[in-house]
């Protein structure tokens, strides 16, 4: 049976070229958007060779407004996609206050606004048609903001917060949604970074293959998060049970006891 046509951005390498080549293997046809153009037309001509799907190459820089408007027109005017993954994005070269200004807007821009544009436009479109899904790329980052440039984690903690507000009104228009959050995945953001990638522990760095793997997997069980790294998942349900219990705490008529001034004596 026919799966119908998954977009996947940043695909031309990385864990975009790892998902386009996996969901090829299940059968969807593509459309698969990069910047890189020779690249993509060699993934084109690969992947349909390999797996005899439809493969539509679709030449876009999503930092660019005209290119973003295309790539949205595609997502409301083509029928068949059923699939939509948010995989572009820009990684950061060093601490914040390293780093340019400019660099980290550009950061901000194709890690915030142009996922949050490509993900509401989808979510809209499928839930007219009462079917689909959207897997957006988060960062285990968004867990542990201590430990990274903070705009970097600032984005993929955007990420997460989307993805898991958003569920909650797509689950009853039938369209599914979920953020996979990988650690250290071998890809080619470290060199453009300009990170040395054998300062990385050899036991904290998984292979793209398998992170997708995990994430297609944690997708087909109805993840709304998925952490392919993490083997006791009890640990994420005890995070997300304290998460929910200080709910009731978080909105009240007065502040704390210990917030109020000491009364003079």
């Amino acid at each position: 049976m026919a799966k119908g046509t998954a977009v996947i951005t940043g695909a031309s390498s990385g864990i975009g070229a790892v998902y386009a080549e996996k969901l090829a293997g299940q059968g969807y046809d593509l459309v698969i958007v990069a910047r890189d153009v020779e690249r993509l037309s060699a993934l084109s001509k690969r992947l349909s060779h390999d797996h005899g799907v439809a493969i539509t190459p679709l030449p876009a820089d999503l930092s660019n407004a005209v290119d973003l408007a295309r790539v949205l027109a595609k997502l409301r005017d083509d029928a068949s996609i059923r699939l939509l993954v948010n995989c572009a994005g820009i990684g950061p070269k060093g601490a914040v206050l390293a780093s340019e200004t400019e660099g980290l807007s550009d950061m901000v821009y194709l890690n915030v606004d142009v996922l949050h544009a490509l993900t509401i436009n989808a979510a809209k479109t499928f839930t007219d048609r009462s079917e689909g899904a959207i897997i957006n790329i988060a960062s285990v980052v968004a867990l542990m903001p201590e430990r990274f440039n903070a705009t970097y984690v600032a984005s993929k903690a955007f990420v997460l917060a989307l993805t898991q507000a958003l569920a909650v009104e797509l689950e009853p228009k039938g369209v599914r949604i979920q953020a996979v959050l990988p650690g250290f995945t071998r890809t080619e953001i470290f060199d453009r970074a300009g990170i040395d990638i054998t300062v990385i522990p050899p036991e904290m760095m998984m292979e793209a293959s398998e992170m997708v793997d995990a994430a297609l997997a944690g997708f087909d069980s109805g993840e709304v998060v998925t952490i392919p790294s993490l083997s006791d998942v009890g640990l994420w349900q005890t995070l997300q049970g304290a998460r929910l219990e200080l709910g009731p705490h978080l909105s009240l008529k007065h502040a704390a006891e210990r917030y109020h001034a000491a009364e003079p004596s």
